[in-house]
């Protein structure tokens, strides 16, 4: 199973919303899935910032 805690399944899942979006020409499911890439990724760089702060202390 793919550890969820860096964002990766949500990048990975908006990868492929985003593929199946443009190869059906669905601009809505298109969008979703950049959307929840965009998502998985900003949990990744949260992660990171925690990581960081918690090797600081």
């Amino acid at each position: 199973m793919v550890s969820d805690k860096h964002g990766l399944k949500d990048q990975v899942a908006g990868k492929f919303k985003e593929v199946k979006g443009k190869l059906t020409n669905d601009k809505s499911e298109q969008a979703e899935g950049k959307i929840q890439k965009t998502f998985g990724k900003a949990k990744d760089k949260a992660q990171d910032v925690k990581d960081e702060l918690k090797d600081k202390e």
